[in-house]
């Protein structure tokens, strides 16, 4: 299972990069893989302030549709727009091409309640 250890992860399976005031968001190797063929993103909160551990968009796959849940707050400044004509992406380069969101983070603060790489194996069995 692939961790990077550069990266914040939650309970739900969501990681996150930061680049100064901004943070790059997407979903774990596990959980694309939980999912199974992701089949359509939905994302509609460009210029939208989310609040941490609201949701911020949905992942359809062929069998369940799962929430996208908001490791910090902030507001939407970018959605991946590849991701309409290539959601797969998502399952193919989870870390990589296959990121959800860009947002500006309101509270720097909120990283450091965000799971380490170590802490996200044990999470998930790894």
């Amino acid at each position: 299972m692939n961790i990077p250890g550069t990266l914040h992860y939650t309970k739900d399976h969501e990681w996150l990069s930061v680049d100064g005031d901004t943070a790059t968001i997407g979903i774990t190797d596990h959980a694309q893989r939980e999912l199974g063929d992701i089949v359509y993103v939905d994302i509609d909160t460009v210029d939208k302030e989310i609040a941490q551990h609201d949701v911020f968009g949905t992942v359809e796959a062929v069998k369940t549709v799962s929430d996208l849940f908001s490791p910090i707050s902030g507001t939407v400044l970018e959605v991946n727009t590849k991701l309409a004509d290539a959601p797969e992406t998502v399952n193919s380069d989870p870390y990589g091409e296959g990121w959800l969101i860009k947002m500006k983070i309101k509270d720097q603060g909120e990283i450091a309640g965000l799971l380490a790489a170590a802490a996200y194996g044990e999470l998930i069995g790894e």
